[in-house]
């Protein structure tokens, strides 16, 4: 809601309160300042001065040296750069020492070697205009050294932001009354109905009978031979201050009385109203209506409108009808105050795609009791502003009923529950929210807080008005053992943070995929679960596996122009259980790698494309303390796969190329490596390892190279697993260096090819002599011969 500080100092005084304190004095009372702004300036250093001379600047086309009177001794010698004035021409001048809006400070110095002591300011400048084409020439031959405050008045635009349970502060004397609770300082200005004479009258306003659960109460009261014209300086800049545009007198009135009182109103031309009478009623189907801002909406017998003896003249608590509307031949008009279903009204307004002021307070609840307060104030405006003659009976319809009931409260719970409130403390406050009692138990809510239904209602009032800061801290919570899912969570947002330090964006994709994507599946062996309604042909099944979403996921990167691919992500997959109906789920871990290793650069002109062995080293990094083992496996998506195991039982996942047929139907034209993990098996294999740091080597290693020609169609990984066998403790550890095949068969057999490993030797408690090395060298060779077809080169 946008509140305007001038229009809230009508109804109280806030002298001495600076826009900082009154925004941290709504905000911790619960309602937030999502932003103020200062319009116009209210600085003593900005006054009216007339310029007596320009003179071109010496070193600088564009720029004038200017001569300004400001009331002062002397003339001000100011640097201007504007061109839209002319010497005689008052315009606003901010003196050193001004701090124009943005905290903009102004000080005496030098522009392109000339002195200058202060600055000609814009519209835009000084906060009161848009217009930032030149300077702001003054009219009305304002004296020299006037106060710009004294012209155009101040103010400043809070935003805030109404939590729905209060539509009490929907106006400006509601944000008024709350901070009269708030700052103990007493309003200025009451607002109450008129003693009036009402009548039920079905010849002027009722309610029909099928309606009365969409508008409780109607009233209406007529006013005649009223002149429409411009409105008065003071209400359009009330208007005008919210963000409004003043349209004329009395529809600026009824905007007026809304913003004011947070109650909407009404005002139709009496001599546009078929039989000049309303009867609020349900629209019937199909019913075509035309609102003011000239949108064509079709209506249903769930919305309530306010209707002539032919049509509808207004949608309930939403919009006003164009051809009803207030216009400068209107001579009498009738105006409208009521009490709608909140719910019917949000309804209407939602279906309808017609959000206005008025609905945004009646769907949030109204007083019923306020309408009458403000019918009597707009009448009171109207025969101000517009003359003209207001009838004295008020014509009505249903019954304005308080909505709200007394609540009864144990004052010595109260005080302990706070921390040590006394009574008196408890009444005053609850006194000045307007709740009356006789005996300090019994209160009686008023009419506008509908939001104060129970006892602990007024406990959350009396904290609110009165801080939280007096009452005492004490904690009601005890501490439990972290449990398995607490221990998952943290394992897993472990491995993000590694994968992220790799240089991987994790990527976030929903749970459901298309009956398609199944076949990119990582695990073919997981039965996929369907949905029973599907949302779309993209979305039939719950996901058996992450990887069909992150291989889109990286087409769309491509599509974007992505030279890089390197993504993961985390979550739960789905899997058919052993009972019909029955479904499994579990955490995986899914990365996809391919493109570029690094992001283009000018500095390299051949880029280097990712590799398998940048996935396994990604999977190390992650894993240091995990052994893995690969197996060859067989799978449609991968052109070349292995299952991923630790010891002989736990499978973790697959790992492998995509292959390339499946990537050229997502447009993608590089190779791409993918990896999945189940981590509930790999966090219970590492659960209960302890992360243990080894001191730095006090003694040299050293280190021999082997070449060995074995099978083509070996796996370098049953080499690394008669290596891992080995029981030799100076053997530190190994590392494949080089990989020969030749298919023509001249230097190395088609069927063969030649593998290299460097094997390191260190001994942790001395220094190693060469013959030991030799006999442990010797020993690695002899098993490795003994266990495969190897022939050492």
């Amino acid at each position: 809601m946008i509140t305007s500080l001038n229009w809230l100092k009508s109804h109280i005084d806030l002298d001495g309160l600076t826009t900082q304190e009154l925004d941290d004095l709504l905000t911790f009372a619960g309602i937030e300042v999502e932003g103020s702004e200062t319009k116009g300036i209210n600085d003593p250093n900005v006054v009216v001065g007339q310029v007596m001379e320009a003179e071109k600047h010496p070193d600088a086309d564009k720029l004038k040296v200017c001569k300004v009177d400001t009331g002062a001794e002397e003339l001000h010698q100011i640097v201007c750069g504007a061109t839209n004035y002319k010497v005689g021409d008052k315009v606003p001048v901010a003196l050193p020492g001004a701090v124009l809006p943005g905290d903009f400070k102004i000080k005496h110095g030098k522009l392109r070697g000339v002195e200058s002591g202060g600055m000609m300011c814009s519209g835009k400048e000084l906060g009161i205009g848009s217009d930032n084409g030149g300077l702001l020439i003054l009219d009305g031959d304002p004296a020299v050294g006037t106060l710009i405050s004294d012209l155009f008045e101040s103010d400043t635009i809070f935003e805030l932001e109404i939590t729905p349970n209060r539509p009490d502060l929907l106006s400006h004397y509601g944000i008024a009354r709350e901070l009269s609770a708030l700052t103990g300082r007493a309003l200025k200005s009451a607002f109450a109905a008129d003693e009036i004479t009402t009548k039920e009258d079905a010849n002027v306003a009722s309610i029909a009978a099928d309606a009365a659960d969409l508008c409780s109460y109607y009233s209406a009261r007529k006013i005649t031979g009223v002149k429409v014209g411009p409105s008065p300086a003071w209400l359009a800049s009330r208007i005008e201050s919210i963000g409004l545009r003043p349209i004329n007198n009395v529809v600026d009135i009824t905007n007026f009385v809304l913003h004011e009182l947070g109650h909407p109103i009404h005002a139709f031309d009496i001599a546009k109203l078929d039989g000049g009478k309303v009867i609020a009623r349900r629209a019937t189907e199909g019913e075509q209506f035309t609102a003011l801002d000239e949108a064509e909406h079709t209506l249903n017998p769930t919305d309530c409108v306010i209707a002539d003896a032919s049509k509808a003249a207004a949608i309930a608590g939403v919009t006003g009808g164009l051809d009803t509307g207030v216009t400068d031949t209107t001579v009498d008009v009738l105006v409208e105050a009521a009490h709608f279903n909140p719910t019917a009204v949000r309804a209407t307004s939602r279906r309808l795609v017609s959000t206005t002021d008025s609905s945004y307070r009646f769907e949030r609840g109204t007083d019923p009791l306020a309408a009458n307060v403000a019918s009597a104030l707009a009448t009171k405006l109207i025969v101000e502003i517009a003359g003209g003659t207001a009838e004295d009976t008020l014509y009505v319809a249903g019954e304005a009923k308080k909505l709200t009931q007394p609540l009864t409260v144990d004052q010595d719970w109260f005080s302990n529950y706070l921390g040590g409130v006394s009574a008196d403390e408890q009444s005053d406050i609850l006194t000045k929210l307007g709740l009356t009692s006789t005996d300090g138990k019994v209160w009686d809510v008023p009419s506008f807080r509908l939001d104060l239904t129970r006892p602990i209602d007024l406990t959350e009032e009396i904290a609110r008005v009165r801080g939280l800061e007096p009452v005492p801290s004490s904690t009601y919570a005890t501490p439990v053992h972290a449990s398995d899912d607490d221990r998952l969570y943290d394992f897993t947002l472990d491995i993000k943070k590694r994968l992220v330090s790799e240089g991987l964006y994790e990527a976030r994709t929903i749970k459901l995929i298309s009956t398609a994507q199944l076949a990119d599946a990582a695990n073919s062996t997981i039965t996929p679960v369907p949905l029973k309604n599907a949302l779309s042909e993209d979305h039939t099944h719950l996901r058996p596996s992450i990887l069909p979403a992150l291989l889109v996921t990286a087409a769309r990167n491509v599509a974007q122009g992505a030279a890089r691919l390197p993504f993961f992500e985390t979550g739960t997959v789905f899997a058919a259980g052993r009972k019909p109906g029955d479904v499994v789920e579990s955490q995986a871990l899914t990365i996809v790698l391919g493109g570029l290793a690094n992001d283009r650069s000018w500095a390299d002109s051949s880029p280097r494309t990712l590799a398998f062995e940048d996935l396994r080293a990604v999977l190390d990094s992650i894993l240091p303390n995990v052994r893995l083992k690969l197996k060859p496996a067989e799978h449609a998506v991968f052109a070349k796969c292995a299952q991923i195991s630790v010891g002989k039982k736990n499978i973790l996942g697959v790992i492998g190329q995509i292959a390339p047929a499946r990537l050229r139907a997502l447009d993608i034209d590089c190779p791409m490596f993918a990896v999945e993990l189940n981590l509930d098996v790999l966090f219970a294999l590492t659960e209960k390892d302890e992360r243990k740091f080894a001191e730095l080597p006090r003694f040299p290693g050293t280190s021999r190279d082997i070449a060995m020609e074995v099978p083509r169609d070996l796996p370098i990984n049953r080499i690394e697993s008669v290596l891992q066998q080995l029981n030799i403790p100076i053997l530190e550890g190994w590392q494949m260096f080089d990989l020969f095949t030749d298919d023509s068969g001249q230097k190395l057999p088609a069927d063969r090819k030649s593998v290299a490993f460097s094997l390191s030797y260190r001994n942790a408690e001395r220094t190693m002599k060469s013959k030991e090395v030799d006999a442990a060298h010797a020993e690695v060779l002899a098993a490795l011969e003994k266990a495969l077809d190897v022939n050492f080169r």
